[in-house]
């Protein structure tokens, strides 16, 4: 006579047999999934991916070999759960839905949950090449979990041309990422990203240069506290996943599921296609339309900002440098104002106020900057608390601190020359929140016009259960920074608004912000040289939405604060910097206006007009010109970028990060870059403007060709070249193809104008 178990466990097999059965098409027993758009095969026994086909253009994503598990549980305690541990694994077809498939795993003998059980549903888009993925953990009986890693996309085929796109705030590209994360002789590496937070958007693209490419997404409304993650594997293999990170309830939980659904779909094209499939969803939630740019909330002086000077110090070496600029620009000038406060720079925060100069000198200064029409905001770092000053022991700020699921304070170091600890302050608390609600309401009463708050679009996990809010994951970080600026903007009454700005940018932030800082145009000062690049990701999906400006570009060394220690302070402050580095200064705002953004100098003093007279002059070029056509850079729909066809060269770049390069020479390096950037835009009215800068010292002819396959133009319209202090008619096109070939002087910028005479044919 058979044993129960024995009885038990051929049921199972024979239920296996069944589900392969009914799930049709099965090749050696795998479990399959099967449209007319694409084909996934599962592993028999795993249940891990071991086929994703796309069947027109056909291409098979995944190289043969060991499939990826599929999932993988990290419990608060213990070590990962994978699907592998198993004694069980069936397949289903989902009888009320025939392009769904359910996974079921069970039999994993866990301490703390000895009937888990592991639920997984695949389920086809119909009419695009998209998968669905959802995952639920049932019988839990109480054991906290603090990750699900799912899906897992593993073993992704090399291919010609291919690269990593990632929405980190304003975006970043690599083609060395096989190289990065399974590179020869060494163990694999991988790469994680929370969002909401540095990860800007909810998706990873895997482009597939020659080939069709992946963008792995999910769609939370909620924006839930979760993290994507890129993983290197053997044999120079690659991998994508999501890391599902459930709230940690003081109430056993015995049932946990992902509200929101993880999407794995095929595409073909760049980065820029990525964001448009990824766009299908995102342009439809409420952070759009209840974002303060498209409410009208924004206050109209940082809306027409022309340029920002983004300095440092006491106002007489901020504000007045500002006015100066002003005069020459002959377009608004407002200030990114660093160093005002009386504490030292990533040390003494919050101990913001006074500011350094006193009370009296600062409200008086700031008085007259509006009257010269210049407008300010001030640093405020909204999360950090440094743990040497007196106001961290005297107002036990500890208790208020993010605690890891250690229970202890993580201290974080970002001065190099003071070396003190900071600690990150949990969002989720209401000390925190009044805390910083006072000190921002205390400046805008002393004349700034708005507050740059640092650090803002990212979030933490935070683990101390005396804070009252879920542990680890959840949405208390959203919900406490929405109340954070709620309750400034209420505090700050009379006849001023109160302008909110943070660094970074990210979705979740759009109906709370009224700007976000984005540094990456100048990335090449402070990232390992030739691992990544930038790219406007982000502006592809929401530049309507958000107001975009900042700028590491200097035409000088960085500065140094005189509240640190004066041993390393540098000889002569904002010395110049070599002129070699001028065209990698024409590159970063060459970036920032072919990509949307307002344009930013850093470290500006009135002596660069007289010594830096043709980088000055270029900036301002640029400035004016981003003034002259807002309808595309500044209010504009992103198109697809226009081929760039011209030839790049190699420039000496500066890497200076923004403060810390005193203690050693100037480091630098060669690289190759293009010598004419092009940004394309929608108007609201339908008209196309193509910008174009030159940032070489040679000339240059931009061949620009617009079909109506890729880009809204009517059947025939005007074109027109606008600059800086002068516009071109260009005659007409006809035939819906604009084919231009554009002269460009050396240091030079324009923007294409092409005019339609009806309406365009189909919407973008």
């Amino acid at each position: 006579m058979s044993s129960p178990a024995a009885i038990s466990s051929r049921l199972a097999a024979f239920a296996l047999a069944l589900a392969l059965a009914a799930v049709g098409g099965a090749r050696a027993g795998q479990p399959v999934l099967d449209s007319p758009r694409l084909r996934l095969a599962f592993h028999p026994k795993t249940g891990a991916l071991s086929e994703f086909s796309l069947k027109t253009p056909s291409h098979e994503f995944l190289s043969d070999g060991s499939p990826t598990t599929l999932w993988q549980i990290s419990p608060m305690h213990g070590p990962p759960l994978r699907a592998e541990r198993a004694a069980s694994f069936s397949a289903r077809r989902d009888l009320a839905k025939e392009d769904t498939l359910e996974l079921i795993w069970s039999g994993f003998g866990h301490p703390e949950a000895p009937d888990l059980r592991v639920v997984a549903r695949v389920t086809l888009d119909p009419e695009h090449p998209t998968v669905c993925w959802r995952i639920r953990l049932e019988r839990l009986a109480g054991m906290k979990v603090r990750a699900v890693h799912f899906p897992r996309i593993g073993g992704i085929k090399p291919q010609a041309g291919e690269s990593l796109a990632v929405p980190e705030w304003m975006g970043k590209e690599t083609h060395r990422a096989r190289s990065l994360l399974s590179p020869e002789g060494e163990a694999a590496k991988r790469r994680e990203w929370e969002y909401p937070g540095l990860l800007s958007m909810q998706c990873l693209a895997w482009c597939g240069g020659e080939g069709p490419g992946l963008l792995l997404s999910t769609q939370d409304p909620s924006a839930l506290r979760k993290q994507f993650a890129v993983f290197g594997e053997d044999q120079g293999g690659i991998g994508l996943e999501v890391i599902h990170q459930p709230p940690v309830e003081n109430k056993p939980m015995e049932l946990y599921e992902p509200p929101y659904d993880t999407l794995l779909s095929a595409f073909s094209g760049s980065w820029y296609e990525a964001a448009r499939e990824y766009s299908r969803w995102a342009r439809g939630q409420a952070w759009v339309h209840e974002s303060r740019r498209k409410k009208g909330l924004t206050p109209e002086w940082a809306t027409d900002t022309g340029l920002w000077v983004w300095n440092r110090g006491r106002s007489q070496g901020v504000l007045v440098p500002a006015a100066k600029l002003q005069e020459e620009a002959r377009i608004p000038v407002s200030v990114f104002w660093h160093w005002w406060h009386g504490c030292a720079y990533d040390a003494g925060f919050p101990e913001y106020l006074p500011p350094r100069e006193g009370n009296e000198s600062f409200r008086n200064a700031l008085a007259l900057a509006r009257e010269q029409g210049v407008r300010s905001l001030v640093y405020m770092n909204q999360r950090l608390w440094g743990m040497t000053t007196g106001s961290w022991s005297e107002e036990g700020a500890e208790r208020f601190a993010v605690k890891g699921p250690d229970g202890k304070v993580a201290p974080e170091v970002y001065n190099t020359f003071m070396k003190v600890p900071c600690a990150s302050m949990c969002m989720g608390t209401p000390f925190w929140r009044e805390k910083y609600r006072s000190l921002a309401v205390a400046a805008f009463d002393l004349g700034v016009d708005g507050i740059y708050m640092d650090q803002a679009c990212s979030s933490l996990s935070c683990y101390d259960p005396a804070h009252g809010h879920p542990l680890g994951g959840g949405s208390y970080w959203m919900e406490g920074f929405r109340a954070l600026a709620a309750s400034i903007r209420e505090g700050s009454t009379g006849d001023r608004r109160i302008t909110l700005t943070g660094e970074g940018c990210g979705e979740a932030w759009l109906p709370h912000l009224d700007l976000m800082l984005s540094l990456q145009v100048s990335m090449e000062r402070y990232a390992a040289p030739g691992d990544w690049e930038p790219i406007p990701f982000f502006q592809s999906v929401y530049h309507d939405c958000a107001l975009l400006y900042g700028n590491y570009s200097s035409l000088t060394h960085p500065p140094y604060d005189d509240l640190w220690p004066a041993e390393f302070a540098p000889r002569e402050p904002l010395a110049l910097l070599d002129r070699k580095f001028a065209a990698q200064f024409r590159l970063e705002q060459a970036r920032a206006l072919v990509w949307g953004q307002q344009l930013t100098l850093a470290n500006f003093t009135p002596r660069l007009l007289e010594e830096r007279r043709e980088e000055m002059d270029f900036f301002l070029a640029l400035a004016r010109l981003h003034a002259k056509t807002r309808a595309y850079l500044r209010d504009g729909t992103m198109l697809k970028p226009p081929v760039d066809t011209l030839p790049s060269a190699q420039i000496p770049v500066s890497r200076l990060s923004i403060y810390a390069g005193q203690q050693g020479a100037v480091k630098e390096y060669v690289a190759t870059v293009p010598m004419v950037l092009a940004g394309a835009w929608l108007a609201e009215d339908g008209r196309i403007g193509v910008a174009l800068v030159n940032i070489s010292d040679q000339p240059q002819r931009a061949l620009l060709a617009l079909r109506q396959s890729d880009y809204p133009i009517s059947v025939s319209g005007t074109i027109r070249r606008i600059e800086a202090d002068a516009e071109k008619d260009l005659g007409r096109y006809a035939d819906g193809k604009v084919e231009l070939e554009e002269h460009l002087d050396p240091a030079s910028a324009c923007l294409i104008e092409v005019a339609p005479d009806t309406a365009p044919l189909h919407p973008h």
